[in-house]
């Protein structure tokens, strides 16, 4: 919830915003400014004709539900869009409003909005997994250096994920199995940053739901910004998320 409304912020598009299921189906893209202070200092040094900014694509897709790696509301669609980024926002609802309900009329859970997500990506993740793993184990077996990093790989990241885990928490020693790793292009290896939409009163110091939302991120090594999507444009919150997206 709010998701498409900070794409809008950070990025001055026009994305439909509302509340109700896929508002988004088409993903929105958006290229914004990277805030960087050190633009700044080096160019007070060496006075440039103009100072040119690094820039992002920023995407916008629909919310993910429960069955979505196996093709609910779109599921598989949006999980290729997600496999396009280098990186996750995840926008998490973190206040009450009778007006805005959630799925189901269930009260507000941020820690369970967050676990369907989490959920999903993985047993995603699991069936890119095993759908490789078999075929390389015979060609392991046949004698092949490359498929034998490889189901190391694919055996690490099975082991972590079947745990409820997410593939980022898994690490590897060797060149060759950071590779191999890397070209897998799973879901849940990718970068995340957590941003708890907390209401406007909540915005400065957060609220319950957004202190649960920070100490499971703190648990997984993640970020986490507490912000109210109506304050987005403030500049302050722009620069916050990049300095902790950068990796």
């Amino acid at each position: 919830m709010g998701k498409s409304t900070l794409f809008n912020c950070l990025s001055s598009a026009k994305a439909q915003a509302a509340n109700f299921p896929f508002c988004t189906i088409e993903p929105n893209l958006g290229v914004i400014t990277v805030p960087d202070e050190r633009l700044n200092k080096l160019a007070e040094i060496v006075h440039p004709g103009r100072i040119v900014p690094a820039t992002c694509e920023i995407v916008d897709i629909a919310g993910l539900v429960k069955g979505a790696s196996k093709g609910e509301g779109l599921g598989n669609k949006f999980l290729g869009n997600i496999r396009e980024c280098d990186a996750i926002i995840h926008v998490i609802r973190c206040f009450d409003d009778d007006n805005i309900v959630r799925e189901g009329g269930a009260k507000v859970d941020p820690l369970e909005d967050k676990s369907v997500i989490d959920t999903e990506l993985q047993l995603k993740d699991l069936e890119t997994i095993e759908s490789q793993l078999t075929k390389q184990k015979k060609t392991a077996a046949a004698g092949n250096k490359d498929a034998k990093t490889m189901v190391t790989v694919l055996e690490a990241y099975k082991a972590e994920l079947e745990q409820g885990k997410n593939a980022r928490g898994v690490t590897f020693e060797s060149k060759e199995e950071q590779k191999v790793a890397h070209d897998l292009f799973l879901l849940t290896t990718k970068p995340v940053l957590y941003v708890a939409n907390v209401d406007e009163a909540s915005a400065k110091t957060g609220n319950e739901y957004s202190k649960k939302v920070e100490e499971i991120a703190k648990e997984e090594g993640a970020e986490c910004i507490d912000t109210g999507v109506c304050l987005c444009l403030h500049p302050m919150v722009l620069s916050a998320i990049f300095q902790k997206m950068r990796y």
